[in-house]
């Protein structure tokens, strides 16, 4: 990762960290020296410079009737970092404790399942996080699947460590693999079935109350998943993938 994709993390834009970079090079400088150092045109280097003047990392004297701009240490970075850390460990408390009981009560209640689609390795990976996160909240702090052996080569395509993930937040699953293979994995229990004549269809359900999704793959290998969150429908295939485990 490059100096410019670390500071966009803590957002700053591009020609910011040209302009500070500039700075650092020349040590002090006036608004044209930095504007041909940077590249930059004059008028946008002025602008820029005001926005780092706000954030604390480039400071100025003034030189005559002009000013002359220096760049603050580098280490000034590390505290804008400490800053905004803070300021997220503030937002996530404000999320959990106020902000999204609120926006629950807000959600009309209609009773209906509510279906979500999804599509590409973007989508999948999508579902695969709101399984973990959903069993994570769970009492039992696990989720059931079958799994098909033709999607197994696809389906964590979008997440590879989504196992560690999974051993990590100490959430157990159950998978029913229709067809041979699967790795054994930590915290987690393996059933088989013969696959008959649907060795060939890709497919993965998981069962993680109050939700169920659905992945399949379509032309080209294209991954498509439907998600229902409704307590009644994933209950009464829990109830199903429960009476066929036993009888595994």
């Amino acid at each position: 990762m490059n100096i410019k994709q670390v500071l966009a993390q803590l957002d700053f834009e591009a020609r910011e960290v040209d302009i500070y970079c500039a700075l650092l090079t020349l040590g002090t400088a006036s608004i044209r020296d930095i504007a041909e150092q940077s590249g930059i045109n004059r008028g946008t280097t002025h602008e820029i410079l005001k926005n780092l003047l706000k954030r604390g990392i480039v400071s100025f004297y003034p030189k005559g009737k002009r000013r002359h701009f220096c760049a603050e240490s580098p280490e000034k970075l590390i505290e804008l970092a400490n800053d905004k850390q803070e300021k997220l460990r503030s937002a996530t408390r404000q999320l959990v404790h106020d902000v999204i009981p609120d926006l629950n009560r807000m959600r009309s209640d209609t009773g209906s399942p509510q279906v979500k689609y999804y599509e590409g390795d973007d989508g999948i990976e999508s579902v695969l996080k709101d399984i973990l996160n959903t069993a994570d909240k769970s009492e039992s702090r696990s989720y059931d699947v079958y799994s098909s052996k033709a999607i197994r080569k696809y389906l964590y395509r979008p997440f590879p460590h989504y196992t560690l993930q999974r051993v990590k937040r100490n959430i157990r699953v159950r998978a029913i693999a229709i067809g041979e293979g699967g790795e054994d994995a930590p915290l987690s229990e393996r059933k088989w079935i013969d696959d008959g004549d649907a060795g060939g269809q890709a497919s993965y359900v998981a069962i993680y109350p109050p939700k169920c999704a659905m992945i399949s793959l379509q032309e080209g290998n294209y991954p498509t998943a439907v998600v229902i969150e409704s307590a009644a429908i994933s209950q009464a295939l829990k109830l199903s993938f429960n009476t066929l485990w036993m009888l595994l």
